[in-house]
């Protein structure tokens, strides 16, 4: 299960490009990236906030070599289990990958005036509407759980 050299620098690159990621990330993940910029309207300075998040991760992994696996012969036989270029296929299999995300929403305003500073929150549709249908749906469940007893129990 060793590397060729071609194939340790490939992954030394990848594995480099990952932690410049990380460190790219590192940097913005400040005050900055969850205030927006003030904007002046007439005598109110409004200042945007968001929630921000980032994620990633990532993965490699190599298929262990055929008598690693218990593979090489039948039980009973001298007689290989796969053919050769199978377990060349076997011995070769390597793989990797990764991937990441940012989610940014907004979840408020802040209005300094001279009076003082307020907070507006965003309501955030979605949340509401799923809040909804869930009080809908538990609604439904203990109604109809209410109609099966009292309309059930007539025989």
């Amino acid at each position: 299960m060793s590397l060729t050299k071609g194939e340790a620098m490939d992954m030394e690159k990848e594995i480099q490009k990952l932690l410049d990621a990380v460190a790219d990330l590192r940097h913005k993940a400040n005050a900055n990236a969850c205030f927006g910029e003030p904007v002046l309207v007439e005598d109110c300075v409004v200042i945007p906030v968001a929630s921000v998040s980032y994620g990633f991760g990532a993965g490699i992994g190599q298929c262990p070599r055929m008598e690693d696996m218990g593979m090489r012969k039948a039980p009973d036989t001298e007689e290989p289990k796969v053919t050769e270029q199978e377990e060349n296929d076997i011995d070769s299999g390597k793989g990797g990958g990764g991937g990441g995300g940012a989610s940014a929403r907004p979840i408020a305003a802040l209005e300094v005036t001279s009076k003082g500073v307020r907070v507006e929150p965003v309501m955030d549709e979605q949340k509401l509407a799923l809040a909804g249908a869930l009080l809908i749906g538990w609604n439904v469940f203990w109604l109809a759980r209410a109609l099966i007893k009292i309309f059930g129990q007539q025989d």
